[in-house]
């Protein structure tokens, strides 16, 4: 199989910036793949963009092309059965991070200035950490849903990808125009330690913290696992809400059939109770946000995985628990004394892009 970072590309003439686009986010005149075969054998061109393109457009963006992905955007790999694997620019023998694989080669790589992600468990930062670049996870429900294929839409969100935070604020002013980056950044920042933590990429986090001047004060968080498997549980039930009509269809892979089967188990109050703990875990996220401006952990426990490995939601752990909330976040590489960088992750209040960003600058411009 051919490996691959696009799944369609597209000779734009736009006079903006390079974008390249998820392939489960509808570009007029393109077909929505969702990375899978099962959706690309019915699948028409797009009528029209999703609404989340308009900013793009407006700005005469040249769109590169539809990006490979994780089926369905159901997985944290990148790894693709019929599309091929987008190659880690930082080791070809380690996965590129999934679910948006080919948004964090494709600007890894130099084919984009920018590209559009989706995440729902992690989907635009784990790639972000494993290529060694910069991704938003926005606030839920900032960025409109219309036109993207969806996975678990109570946790779905579209952000931005680029190699710096100078991209991501690009990428933002595309998605929402008129975003501006906060004037002043936060200077108070929570630690907090993700268990089972590679100790480099701990040392990476504090020396980068330190580097920037911030004060930093260790926070505990609980609830965080918990949130981990509530996060797992709503997920793993809309997933099968909206997919499970491709059960059995040729050209849906083993392994996300199998993933999707699992919500066939998810009882109603199994998710109920799910829901009971989000609302838990956003009020203790809340207070934390009473006594510091930022939380600073690591995006992923680990480096990347090699690409045959069954490690795959281990990537998660870092990343899960913040889609239940609904917070935004920023996944940001900061150097390490090895040849991998580690990815510093930032989570602010709702709604509080600006200000992450503008942190983000101040950490990027300390270490680099």
């Amino acid at each position: 199989m051919r490996v691959t970072t696009f799944i369609t590309r597209l000779e734009g003439s736009g006079s903006g910036p390079r974008l390249a686009v998820k392939d489960l986010i509808d570009v007029e005149g393109v077909p929505t793949t969702a990375g899978s075969r099962a959706v690309a054998d019915a699948a028409e061109p797009a009528e029209k963009d999703a609404p989340c393109m308009q900013g793009a457009r407006a700005a005469d963006a040249r769109i590169v092309g539809k990006t490979n992905l994780h089926e369905l955007a159901f997985g944290a790999t990148g790894v693709n059965v019929w599309y091929g694997t987008p190659v880690n620019p930082l080791d070809p023998t380690l996965v590129p991070g999934g679910s948006s694989s080919g948004s964090a080669v494709a600007i890894a790589s130099g084919e984009a200035d920018v590209a559009y992600g989706s995440d729902t468990g992690g989907s635009v930062r784990i790639p972000s950490a494993c290529c060694g670049t910069a991704g938003l996870k926005t606030t839920h429900g900032r960025i409109p849903l219309e036109g993207v294929w969806p996975l678990a839409l109570s946790l779905d969100t579209v952000g931005p990808m680029a190699r710096d935070v100078a991209g991501l604020v690009l990428g933002m002013q595309l998605l929402e125009p008129g975003f501006s980056v906060a004037g002043a950044a936060p200077t108070a920042v929570g630690r907090f330690r993700l268990p089972n933590t590679d100790p480099a990429i701990d040392d990476a986090i504090d020396r980068a913290l330190a580097t920037a001047e911030l004060e930093v004060v260790d926070v505990d968080l609980p609830g965080w696992m918990k949130a981990f498997t509530d996060n797992g549980v709503i997920l793993i039930a809309e997933a099968f809400a909206l997919d499970s009509h491709l059960l059995g269809k040729d050209g849906l892979g083993e392994a996300v059939a199998t993933r999707i089967e699992l919500g066939r188990g998810v009882a109603a109050e199994n998710v109920e109770q799910a829901e009971a703990g989000r609302k838990d875990w956003q009020r203790e996220l809340a207070q934390i946000f009473e006594r510091v401006e930022v939380i600073a952990l690591p995006t992923m426990p680990m480096f990347p995985i090699p690409v045959d490995s069954d490690k795959e939601f281990d990537l998660t752990i870092g990343t899960g628990s913040i889609n239940l909330s609904g917070n935004p976040a920023l996944a940001l590489p900061v150097p390490t004394n090895g040849r991998l960088p580690a990815s510093l992750q930032l989570v602010g209040p709702h709604n509080s892009e600006d200000r992450l960003l503008a942190l983000g600058q101040v950490i990027e411009g300390a270490v680099s």
